[in-house]
């Protein structure tokens, strides 16, 4: 079993050393074409390392420690060997999607560039026209290299500056599904311990093969599947999200063909496995090996999990491997997980629920169902009162506040704002705390994860969670299935329940006006309230951060905007007045 991460002055100090002992092991892996027997390059932990001193030695030439370098590369290696370049120069990493080609996707990572004060972006040589249009259309004060160029820098002339645990690694900018994108300040010493505390939480060690899809620029394909696999001495095998979002099996066939012991991913991801993997691809999977199926990111639907292990058993997946994870960047990734068992479901009374109390569900009663995620023993954990700050009983559904060495220094410059969340203290004086902003329990010292505090609808004096209205509304509909939905609710005068869904297929609006109608019928059976509004949407019109979580509160606004295009609403005469 691999030992204890924590005894590593710094991350560089690690991936040094693992250059070291064990050079001509397989770092880094990443499949370009699943289908080729030759579809993939990968790097030695020498290669890796010569790779990462060679960025890092241009870096040291043009930046001064502690400067902001954006990461712009498409998935692939470029995309590691930059980032550890940026590590091994003492620079602080932007990891960062492209801009993309509409007008939001490019405003965020504009913003991000601005937030950052970054002079100098690193991409390839395929994106290097493409992000300098970029630059020079928005204006910005930055310079675009492809550090895959020919003669970009050269590893021998590196020499190591050293770093401490407290120097800065990285700027993770925060998905922005309830607001403007954030730059966590993460160190090496919260890098080594997050890593460290999903290592003995999973029981994971350097024998372990890590992979998956997961974005590199997201904290959860970085900090929660590549770097842990490099810390740990490991390997790790990496695809490009496209290819999971136009085929979800090359997912599963990747996790059987190069042995992945872990990948992680959302509950959407499972889902979309679920009902997309024909017979014929399941037939030819095997996923015994398959020991750490992370699920996080997202609430974890516990139909999901079920569905999930029901449809691959026959490949040899077990329940077991399953590991339901609670995380967010302010905490680097990982707060919490449980394997090696089935996952624990708790069904709870719904009524209660809706009062932020946990009972056990009554005979007949309504029921909903909360996943656990597993104890987390580095971190001091307090569930309060979202509004005036009171610690709550076990049991007790509120805000969930953390404190422990994974927790980042705050928002890069943002000091009102890293005092508000990263400095709480309870009404009893307990703290500081970092405010999560996600609403859970504590059930036997596991955390259950329930929403987000902003994302909360409230109609008629109840609390319901947009998550539920929308799996509810796929799980019945199956107009809707695998497509994506929000919830959310606007005073009409009162707070009323507004619904957008895409739907895909051609159909009459007949069949639409039944579509919506039995939309509205399906949200008063399960939850007992009316819908004022749905609207429709064609695939794609739902926005997501760059990680796929549905931007609640940007979906609200452009609905009150009128700047939605449906192909077919049905909104309450006061309702359509509001707008």
């Amino acid at each position: 079993m691999t030992g204890s991460l924590l005894h590593a002055p710094s991350t560089l100090h690690l991936l040094r050393q693992h250059a070291a002992d064990r050079p001509e092991r397989r770092a880094v892996t990443f499949v370009h074409d699943h289908d080729a027997p030759d579809g993939a390059s990968w790097l030695t932990y020498r290669q890796l390392d010569a790779e990462a001193r060679r960025v890092a030695s241009w870096l040291r030439e043009r930046c001064a420690p502690g400067d902001r370098v954006l990461l712009l590369h498409p998935p692939g290696l470029p995309f590691v060997t930059g980032f550890l370049g940026c590590l091994y120069a003492g620079v602080v990493a932007v990891p960062s999607p492209m801009p993309g080609q509409f007008a939001y996707q490019r405003r965020r990572v504009t913003g991000m560039a601005e937030d950052a004060g970054a002079r100098i972006a690193l991409t390839d040589e395929g994106q290097l026209d493409a992000a300098q249009e970029w630059i020079d259309g928005d204006g910005l004060a930055l310079e675009a290299y492809a550090s895959d160029a020919p003669g970009f820098g050269a590893a021998q002339a590196w020499r190591d500056a050293g770093a401490s645990a407290r120097d800065l690694v990285l700027l993770q900018y925060t998905s922005g599904s309830t607001g403007v994108p954030k730059g966590v300040m993460v160190d090496h010493g919260n890098l080594l311990h997050n890593a460290d505390s999903l290592r003995r939480a999973l029981g994971l060690d350097e024998h372990t093969g890590f992979g998956g899809w997961i974005p590199l620029y997201h904290d959860m394909g970085l900090m929660g599947q590549l770097l842990p696999g490099l810390f740990l001495g490991s390997s790790c095998t990496l695809m490009s999200p496209m290819s999971f979002l136009k085929r979800p099996h090359q997912w599963l066939s990747l996790i059987d063909r190069y042995d992945v012991g872990y990948s992680a991913a959302p509950d959407f991801a499972y889902e979309q496995c679920v009902r997309r993997v024909t017979d014929e691809q399941l037939a030819a999977l095997d996923l015994a090996r398959w020991r750490f199926a992370a699920n996080g990111s997202e609430p974890v639907q516990a139909g999901t999990l079920r569905a999930f292990t029901a449809r691959f058993a026959a490949a040899g997946f077990r329940a077991e491997a399953l590991a339901p994870c609670y995380g967010l960047a302010e905490a680097t990734v990982f707060v919490s997980g449980r394997a090696g068992r089935p996952p624990v479901v708790a069904p709870v009374d719904a009524d209660a629920l809706e009062k932020h109390e946990v009972r056990p569900a009554e005979p007949d009663g309504p029921v909903r169902e909360l996943v656990g995620c597993g104890d987390a023993p580095d971190f001091d954990v307090l569930v309060v009162d979202p509004d005036d700050g009171r610690p709550l009983p076990e049991g007790g559904t509120g805000e969930i506040w953390l404190r422990g060495p994974s927790v980042g220094a705050g928002y890069w410059g943002r000091p009102a704002e890293t005092e508000r969340i990263f400095t709480a203290y309870a009404a009893d004086g307990a703290g500081p705390y970092l405010r999560t902003g996600d609403l859970g329990a504590l059930l036997d010292g596991e955390l259950h994860v329930t929403g987000r505090v902003k994302d909360l609808i409230i109609v008629h004096g109840r609390n319901l969670y947009p998550h539920d209205i929308e799996h509810e509304l796929r799980a019945r509909h199956p107009e809707l299935a695998s497509l994506t939905g929000t919830a959310f609710s606007v005073p009409v005068p009162q707070e009323e329940v507004v619904v957008l869904h895409e739907v895909r297929g051609r159909f009459s609006e007949e069949r639409l006006r039944e579509i919506t109608t039995a939309m509205r019928r399906t949200v008063f059976r399960a939850f007992g309230v009316r819908t004022a509004g749905i609207q429709l949407l064609r695939p794609g019109a739902v926005r997501k951060t760059t990680s796929g979580k549905v931007q609640r509160a940007e979906m609200r606004r452009l609905f009150l905007d009128g700047a939605l295009t449906p192909v077919h609403q049905d909104l309450d005469p006061a309702l359509r007045e509001r707008r």
